[in-house]
């Protein structure tokens, strides 16, 4: 491939040794949970006093906040954070999310009612429902019910996020969760940004929390003064939310434990260039964010690097996103369309844009994918903002086994069955059998007694 002066890895499988180069892209998308920069590094040991590692500092926190409640999440949001916050300040009062919501700019609202609307249109339809199974001799029940209680993790470190506050608690309302608790960080972007509080408030959503980090999470699932334990975390966050959330499964169910957004552009000789390079910025610009492009016409991938380099130039966040495309960035030359899907499938992306001509044919290639997005007019930003399923995704190779956020995911399930004297006749002989040979006299018993009863 001709040079550029963008230094993106390059992978060229008729040349390289792809499988090698496939796992020195797998570990570029998979940072190490113990990862941190010289800034956490330093914090760190103004916390702690010593050089702990971001898993250590997890641990550390959510045992302090399950053994000590509230005033450990006060003590970490004040070192953390840099934030004084007490029992009657943590929670963002009514009259702010009302005053937030009366001087929000018009067009805000009218753009969240409308999102809201989109989300919960595919929210609905894809919820599921009771299934009832009727027999001669009785019936069986999967019944679905919502989760009592949800916590939101909504970022609020480097910009305001009013999309994820859409895109998580939409779902659960259709799902038909009551009670939402939302935890966004004490900063300008987090707790204290209006446009971030009236979305919350256009939503319904009265539990509003001046936390971020471990000790968010670890409120939440714990439960402390003032913050009933929830049933289960969802949203993103940085490094420290996500391993925060690892340690307390288990004690609450949660989405998943996510990495960097990432993105992998599959391209041919149709795909406009410009397109392209707009396409891998906008997960490169969340810095970290890892956008591969992929494609069997050398060509093609030559003038995408290069728009990349035009446009990194005229952007704001260009230099941001730049790093990012440097070092969890990657294009790959194929040897044709089918070894490009393959090579898709494996790496399993949070965001798989297949922007060919024949984009219906080859997204049926497919297996591994949080979203996948058609053509040259579905930019992933559709999916982050507005179409309807949740940009909540699995990252990290995790589309193998995990799915995106949705409406089901704050569903629980139970199963009902009843059965006639003849029904429970009908399955004594297995349940005998089966019992017997497990050892389980008693559950054998269970049966036998009520066949001997006349």
């Amino acid at each position: 491939m001709s040079s550029s002066k963008l230094n993106i890895l390059h992978i060229d499988s008729r040349r390289d040794d792809i499988r090698a180069a496939m796992v020195e892209l797998r570990r570029r998308l998979s940072p190490r949970g113990n990862v941190v920069t010289e800034a956490g590094r330093r914090l760190t040991v103004e916390v702690f006093g010593e050089p702990l590692s971001p898993a250590q500092v997890v641990e550390r926190i959510c045992r302090d906040v399950q053994e000590k409640g509230l005033a450990a999440v006060l003590d970490y949001s004040a070192r953390i954070d840099k934030v004084d916050l007490t029992a009657d300040t943590i929670r963002v009062p009514q009259e702010e999310l009302d005053q937030a919501h009366d001087q929000a700019d018009p067009k805000l609202l009218e753009s969240v009612r409308r999102v809201r609307k989109h989300i919960r249109n595919f929210q609905q339809a894809v919820l599921h429902h009771d299934v009832r199974l009727e027999r001669p001799d009785g019936y069986l029940v999967h019944r679905y019910r919502p989760l009592d209680r949800v916590g939101i993790c909504v970022p609020g470190g480097v910009a305001a996020y009013p999309s994820t506050v859409l895109m998580t608690a939409v779902p659960a309302q259709v799902a038909g969760v009551e009670q939402l608790a939302v935890v966004v960080p004490p900063t300008k972007f987090g707790a204290f940004n209006p446009d971030l509080l009236a979305t919350c408030r256009e939503l319904g959503i009265t539990e509003v929390y001046r936390l971020g980090g471990a000790q968010a999470v670890a409120a939440l699932a714990y439960g402390v003064e003032g913050i009933p334990r929830v049933d289960k975390i969802v949203g993103p966050g940085n490094l420290f939310v996500a391993l925060a959330k690892k340690h307390v499964y288990g004690e609450v169910d949660i989405d998943s434990i996510a990495g960097p957004s990432e993105v992998v552009v599959i391209v041919d000789g149709s795909t406009r260039p410009a397109y392209t390079a707009s396409d891998l910025i906008a997960q490169a610009e969340h810095a970290p964010g890892a956008s591969v492009l992929i494609g069997w016409d050398e060509a093609v991938l030559d003038r995408a690097v290069v728009e990349l380099g035009r446009q990194l130039a005229q952007l704001e966040r260009g230099e941001l996103a730049r790093q990012s495309l440097e070092e969890f960035g990657a294009v790959i030359l194929a040897r044709d369309a089918n070894e490009a899907c393959a090579l898709a499938d494996e790496i399993a992306p949070e965001h798989l844009h297949i922007a060919t001509e024949n984009a219906e044919q080859l997204v049926e290639k497919i297996r591994h994918a949080g979203a996948i997005f058609l053509g040259n007019y579905t930019p992933v930003a559709l999916g982050d903002y507005a179409a309807g399923p949740s940009h909540v995704l699995p990252t990290n190779g995790t589309a193998r086994f995990a799915s995106g956020l949705s409406s089901n995911d704050f569903l629980r399930t139970t199963s009902i069955l009843h059965f006639t004297r003849q029904g429970m006749s009908n399955l004594a002989g297995d349940v005998q059998v089966l019992a017997t040979k497990e050892g389980l006299t008693a559950h054998r018993a269970s049966v036998e007694i009520r066949m001997k009863d006349n």
